[in-house]
């Protein structure tokens, strides 16, 4: 998102447009260089930098205008702060305030020594030949940090201020008052200590005492603040320790970044919870079956499903086509007829918990049959992962041909149970077939021509389709190994992590049952690998974000609050601040999507016909009343 970081000075206005690149620093797309002529050189310094933004936004508004995102506008004017409190716009004031009313924006103020830039634009040597009712220029929603970043004068004038305060630094600053009468060792243990400027040194850098809540301010500046961005815990000390010390720096900054409210949301961790733990090996053939379904492929005749079951043992899969509406006594049909009649009944079955595999007819007959059955845990797919990892395999091989005939998947199923199974799996070094039966099927038929060209037909065109299927299937076992073989799916629920929520029980080292709450229709067991325990700083308030509530089987978010509106093809959005959420987690929403949230919403536009009614009589001249 481009940034515009503009300056004025007496007699010229200058701005910088940024972007922020890969290696995380800005980069220049262009420059505005313009000097003040005729009444605009009598403006007072605060007109002078609002129109340093106005011209900015005029300037590049291609590039500005309309963005989902809130620009960065960076400025060094603590003169802008005057634009906060109502004031009487005059006709000037007017237009500029339906200028900055079409962008969506926040205003972050850097010190002159970090936006020199546009300084040196501004401050060219070249460049020196019946009222209104009060409004509000800049609201302060628009300003990211003014509260939250102390000027940097400030701030080490608070830290000199509190030196003689910390008592762990009194035996220093005496040595430093009387370095010459102190006994070598003394030297020796404080030799990289230094005092200037009222301030204390250790290795060039100034040191922070340990009062108030000075460390936890420096740390919500090079953590917390927009210009820093939530970094890790490495770059944050880095951050830090460019200028300050304090003994202790390392542990308080990862404690600080550890217990971030909002790095514990959105940081996904880099390592696992615990080690993978395989499921339990079965010991013989058929003992353990792991079965899914394939679902929404292109009807053919009644079918528009495969169910695939697994042998764990040998990895050999049985397909059978189904429609999506299978019932639990047509699954075990199914089951009775491919699999029982075979190989006996499993000691255990392993599938998700969709309703077919997951009911009360299944779990009576499972009961009566003495069959363990075991479900994959909430948003966990890996433990049903064998018949998972499967399904894009077959997906693959019929993808590879509906280009020919989408709407005939069914007659080439065999055909790719049989390539599957007649390929070499990675677990066991076989193919499920040899180490089903112990032997390996012939694959090639015979070139003996014989007296029956409709059998000699057949035979040429199984030969083809031999070829065909096993390039695919080789085709798309090479493209698992690349990225999908033994890769789980994405575990991560949603971008923002929900909690805390409390742990009524155990389950297993893998597994954890959950409080949650009723409007939360999930499953309340958890693989560990999606909870962390929660990190809080006493001096921090970690609030607990409201789960989505279940309406009519979709999940909402409460709204706490509408903050702007644009116009996008004729159709309008809402920025909508969600209860419990930061202003950061913003989100355009379209007028639909409010529909649980007619109150503020009519109340938001009550406010913003008023404001434009204002506007309009202040560009007339006439009273707003």
């Amino acid at each position: 998102m481009p940034s515009p970081t503009p300056d004025a000075s007496g007699a010229a206005l200058g701005s910088i447009l940024s972007q922020r690149q890969e290696d995380g620093r800005l980069h220049p797309l262009g420059f505005l260089l313009e000097s003040f002529k005729g009444a605009k050189q009598n403006y007072d310094t605060h007109n002078k930098e609002l129109l340093a933004i106005i011209r900015s936004f005029e300037y590049w508004r291609i590039f500005l205008e309309g963005t989902p995102q809130p620009i960065t506008v960076f400025t060094d004017h603590r003169n802008l702060e005057y634009w906060k409190e109502s004031r009487t716009f005059n006709q000037r004031h007017a237009q500029w305030h339906l200028l900055l009313a079409g962008y969506n924006f926040q205003i972050v103020y850097c010190p002159g020594k970090q936006s020199g830039k546009p300084d040196a634009l501004s401050q060219c040597a070249d460049h020196a030949d019946i009222p209104p009712a009060d409004q509000t220029m800049l609201p302060d929603p628009v300003f990211a940090n003014v509260a939250l970043v102390t000027p940097k004068k400030e701030l080490q004038r608070q830290i000199k201020a509190s030196l003689d305060q910390d008592e762990s630094l009194e035996e220093i600053l005496q040595f430093l008052q009387n370095e010459s009468k102190a006994p070598p060792s003394i030297k020796r243990a404080f030799k990289d200590y230094e005092m200037e400027a009222g301030l204390l040194f250790y290795q060039g850098r100034i040191v922070v005492p340990d009062v108030g809540t000075l460390r936890t301010d420096l740390l919500r500046i090079f953590h917390n603040s927009p210009l820093a961005g939530h970094p890790g815990r490495q770059r944050t000390l880095e951050l830090v320790s460019r200028t300050y010390y304090w003994p202790g720096i390392r542990a308080n900054t990862y404690w600080h970044v550890d217990s971030c409210e909002i790095c514990q949301r959105i940081w996904k961790p880099k390592y696992t919870s615990i080690p993978p733990q395989p499921l339990e090996l079965p010991s013989r053939l058929w003992q353990h079956v792991s079965y899914n379904m394939i679902v929404d492929l292109p009807k053919d005749g009644n079918c528009d499903s495969i169910l695939v079951i697994m042998d764990s043992f040998t990895k050999y899969v049985i397909l059978v086509e189904c429609s999506k509406k299978l019932k639990a006594p047509e699954l075990a049909d199914l089951f009775l007829r491919h699999v029982w009649k075979r190989y006996g009944m499993p000691e255990k079955t392993i599938s998700d918990r969709g309703r077919v595999f997951n009911n009360k007819f299944l779990k009576a007959l499972y009961q009566r049959l003495g069959i363990d059955p075991h479900f994959s845990l909430a948003y966990h797919p890996q433990s049903d992962g064998q018949t998972e990892r499967v399904n894009p395999t077959v997906k693959h091989f019929l993808r590879a041909y509906s280009g020919v005939n989408q709407k005939d998947w069914v007659k080439w199923l065999p055909m790719a149970e049989f390539a599957y199974n007649n390929a070499v799996h990675s677990s066991t070094g076989k193919s499920p077939f040899k180490a089903l039966y112990g032997w390996e099927p012939s694959l090639t038929p015979s070139n003996v021509p014989t007296d029956v060209p409709e059998a000699d037909n057949l035979a040429t065109q199984m030969e083809e389709q031999w070829q065909e299927i096993e390039a695919a299937l080789w085709q798309s076992k090479t493209r698992m190994v690349a990225g999908e073989v033994g890769e789980p799916l994405d575990p991560k629920l949603t971008k923002q992590r929900l909690g805390p929520f409390k742990v009524t029980g155990k389950i297993s080292d893998r597994a954890y049952r959950l409080e949650l709450l009723p409007t939360m229709r999930i499953h309340n067991v958890f693989y560990v690998g999606l909870l962390s325990k929660v990190k809080r700083d006493k001096k921090r308030n970690f609030e607990n974000r409201p789960p989505p509530v279940t309406v009519d089987g979709e999940e909402e978010y409460e709204v706490e609050g509408i903050t702007d509106m644009e116009e996008r093809n004729g159709k309008w959005f809402f920025r909508v601040k969600w209860k419990g959420y930061g202003s950061e987690e913003n989100t355009w929403e379209p007028r639909e999507n409010l529909k649980n949230a007619k109150k503020i919403l009519e109340k938001f536009e009550k406010e913003m016909k008023k404001k434009a009614l204002g506007a309009a009589k202040a560009l007339r001249g006439g009273a707003v009343s």
